[in-house]
């Protein structure tokens, strides 16, 4: 694994990357003086911002799929965990913008080539929030899982009454 966002895994075979651009800005205010330099006064971190680039061949890699997840995270407008694939932990990261460039077009119109850039955006700045709010995207989630499994057993108990009803009939 390259690096992962969210449940999102960059593979080599799937999403693979062949740049990642990490600008971080640190803020100063410029305090101005009568007759001498100003003074810079520093007043924290600015913008942490991430640029994933790269090509996707469908025939090889992934493709639509794989793009049309980013895709459905970005509009979620959740943030999301950034590990890469050393461990590092980058933080807590939302996506602000997705660019797809097509090319090399099948008869069908399907692209051979893909060429992707996802821009991610720090949304975090203490670790302890990051897991904080990695508790609750897992509760919401198990909440949703454990509803889904109720909503499929009263489902499958319904057709069964329903199937034995029907035998009931027959004989």
């Amino acid at each position: 694994m390259m690096m992962i966002l969210g449940l999102f895994p960059f593979l080599r075979r799937t999403t693979p990357y062949q740049t990642l651009e990490h600008q971080m800005t640190w803020r100063h205010v410029k305090n101005e003086r009568v007759g001498q330099y100003a003074r810079y006064q520093y007043i924290g971190p600015g913008e942490d911002k991430l640029t994933i680039s790269g090509d996707l061949y469908p025939e090889i890699t992934g493709g639509d799929l794989s793009l049309t997840m980013l895709n459905l995270m970005a509009a979620s407008g959740k943030a999301w965990p950034l590990i890469d694939g050393t461990g590092r932990i980058y933080g807590m990261y939302v996506i602000t913008a997705i660019t797809e460039t097509r090319s090399a077009f099948f008869d069908d119109g399907k692209a051979r080539h893909i060429a992707f850039t996802v821009n991610l955006e720090r949304v975090n700045s203490d670790m302890r929030e990051m897991f904080g709010q990695i508790s609750e995207q897992i509760d919401g989630l198990t909440e949703k899982v454990s509803s889904a499994a109720s909503s499929a057993m009263d489902s499958a108990t319904s057709a069964a009454k329903s199937g034995m009803d029907t035998l009931k009939g027959l004989f």
